[in-house]
Parts: structure tokens; sequence; C-alpha cells
């Protein structure tokens, strides 16, 4: 939809679903408040569902904004089902950058909801105008007040967890707390949300809920469950992500290898390999350049009897720029490069550009499993 600050903005199909939801019953409140409009109130109610949209986007923007201002990237920011969410791709330093980057996007919903509060004093109440503000105001009053339930995935579980995390020293701990939390929030919403709207405690009268809305109120509260539930538990598994992400290290999962030229047989290559330990190919020009990886997919299927007489440039795959990465990358940094440039291996080579060996994507994904299957 546009890339405001640089970042690009989603609209998710599911958001449709919920424009006509919101169209649909905002118009049945306009149809008892203002019976005049007509047909003419689902319009309105249209205008009502992309403005409150416009609310939610300017709270993603908040998050964007300060994720910029710590020099965290951000992907992109989505709009979907019950809200959006600025998808920002790496971790605040310090607790504190934390705490401000979740507080920021509530604090605006609340100005804006301050913002409609003041321009609803200046129209008629029992008008259009009057209508559409007050119903923005409230709306961003609730956005407001359930992001900062303190559970994650919710910004007032990650402002939470940035407390725990200040207190402890330990981030792991905090994410523990909040996503716990949070799983304690989404059952107390199943339960909760439909016995509230029964009572009649959210404004509602009792005697009505009956039928349909009993079952749209069940429905609506075990959606918003599920929500919540899920994202605590994958800011968990995240967590414990870039916890073991560390682990893994270029240099400790690189294969040694040793260099033939392009057109060495098969065979013999592997028995040069065999003599000096090594578990790779790497094709070189007579100055002992590398030109090539031989892949490991490609020898396992020559058959044996066939390998004397395949040279080994015939399963090699040429070295393209993001096919070599340093020995000293881990983390992050390793899964970036090995994004940045999808292959089967990789030459990893020293700072002074001197072959270290080749890397095997297969290898990193068994350490990532791995690392992430031990107790954090």
């Amino acid at each position: 939809m546009g890339r405001p600050f640089g970042v690009p903005v989603y609209v998710a199909p599911s958001w449709f679903l919920v424009a006509a939801l919101i169209t649909w019953v905002f118009g049945g409140q306009l149809e008892r408040v203002l019976p005049d409009l007509g047909g003419a109130r689902y319009l309105v109610s249209l205008f009502f569902a992309v403005a409150f949209y416009a609310s939610v986007l300017v709270h993603e923007l908040a998050h964007t904004v300060a994720a910029l201002r710590f020099k965290l990237p951000v992907r992109r920011i989505r709009l979907q089902f019950f809200g959006g969410v600025s998808e920002i791709e790496k971790e605040a330093e310090t607790p504190g950058r934390e705490f401000v980057l979740a507080f920021v996007g509530p604090l605006l919903s609340l100005v804006l909801a301050g913002v409609f509060y003041a321009a609803a004093q200046a129209v008629e109440p029992d008008t259009v105008p009057g209508v559409l503000l007050a119903g923005l105001m409230i709306s961003n009053l609730i956005v407001a007040a359930f992001n900062l339930l303190p559970g994650l995935p919710l910004d007032g579980g990650r402002m939470l967890r940035a407390v725990v995390w200040k207190i402890t020293g330990k981030p792991m701990k905090g994410t523990i707390a909040a996503a716990w939390v949070g799983r304690a929030l989404a059952v107390s919403v199943l339960i909760g949300l439909p016995l509230l709207t029964q009572s009649g405690a959210l404004g509602t009268d009792a005697a009505d809920n009956v039928g349909m809305d009993t079952v749209l109120d069940a429905l609506l509260a075990a959606i918003l469950a599920a929500i919540i539930w899920t994202g605590a538990g994958n800011s968990l598994r995240m967590a414990r992500l870039r916890e073991h992400l560390p682990e893994l290290r270029a240099r400790a999962l690189t294969r040694r290898a040793v260099p033939v030229e392009t057109h060495t047989p098969l065979s013999e290559a592997l028995r040069r390999a065999n003599a000096a330990g090594a578990r790779a190919l790497v094709v070189v020009d007579t100055d002992g350049q590398p030109l090539s990886l031989v892949r490991e997919a490609a020898i396992a299927g020559v058959p044996e009897h066939r390998r004397p007489w395949v040279a080994v440039s015939g399963l090699a795959q040429d070295l393209t720029d993001g096919m070599r990465v340093s020995a000293e990358l881990s983390g992050e940094e390793l899964l970036d490069a090995l994004r940045a440039a999808p292959a089967t291996e990789y030459l990893v080579v020293e700072e002074t550009g001197e072959i270290y060996g080749v890397l095997s994507a297969a290898d990193v994904e068994r350490a990532f499993v791995k690392a992430m299957a031990r107790p954090s």
C-alpha cells in the first residue's frame, strides 16, 4: 500500500473480512442512532472501518519509527485480522529500548483518542461526523487498553518483558514471564469475555445476549484467545532461537576441503580427500584460485564404477560472490548470508582470502535443529 519511512505496508486478505464485519456491526448501530441514513449507513460504516485501520497503521508506524531510531531493521508492516504488526528483524539491545519500542504504539493510540475526542467536541453528537469521531475515539482507547495488557505478544507483554529483563539481567527470563502471563490472559479472555458481555458489564443488555449474539461472543473470545496464546508461544520459540543462534559458527561447521583441478577424475579427487581426512572438494585453476564447488548430491549420484571416467568439473557449481562466506560469521550474520544467496554448499574463506573449507547448508540446518532441541 506504500512505503512510509521506507518500510513497505501490506494489507492481508483477512483485512477484507474484518472490514466487512466492522461495516455490518457498525451499520447496525448507526441504524439505531441515525435512522434517517437508510442504506447510506453502510457507506459510513465502511469509512469507519478504513479510518479505524488507518489508526492502527499509525500505531504500527510508531513502533517502526522507534525501531528505525534504534537502528533496528523493519521488514514490513502488515495490517490483518485484529490489528497489525510491525515485523522488526532484530531485538532491542537494552531493556530500556525494548520498553520504549513497545510503549510508543499504545501511546500513539491514546494520543489519537484524545485528538478524536477534541474534534468531537466541535460537532453535534447526533450527526455523522459526531458518531464517527466518537467511534474512532472509543476504538483507539480499546486498542490502547488491549495492547497494554501485560502479556506477550501484546505491547504490554513486551513492556513486562523489559521490566523483568532489567531486574534479572536476562532477556530470556523476561520472555518466559511475559509469555506465561500472555497464556493466562488468553484463558481469561476465552472464559471472561462471554461472561462479561452476557452480564452486561460491557454496556450491553443481558436480556438481548442470547442465541446468535452468544455464539458470536464466544467465537470472538475464542479467536482472540487463540491469537494471544499462539503469539505467546511464538515469542517463546523466537527467544529460544535467538538464544541458540550464537552456537551456529561458520568456522565450527565447515568441512575440511581439498583443492582439485578441473579435469581431475572424481575417483582420484575422492582418494585425495580420504587421504587428507577431508569431506569436500573445491575445483581450482592452475594458480590455485577457487572456481567451483563439487556438490555432495552430485557425487552420490555417480555410480562407483563410473567415477574414474567422470571429471569433477562436471559435478561442480560455479562460485558466485554470495557463495563465498567468511569463516568469522556466526549467528544471525551467518544465516543472513546464507539466505541472501541460497545454495547447497558455500566456500568458506579466511579474511586473507585463503580457502578454509566448504560449508554445507544441510550441516547448518542439522546444527540449528540440534541447538533448538537443547533446553534453554
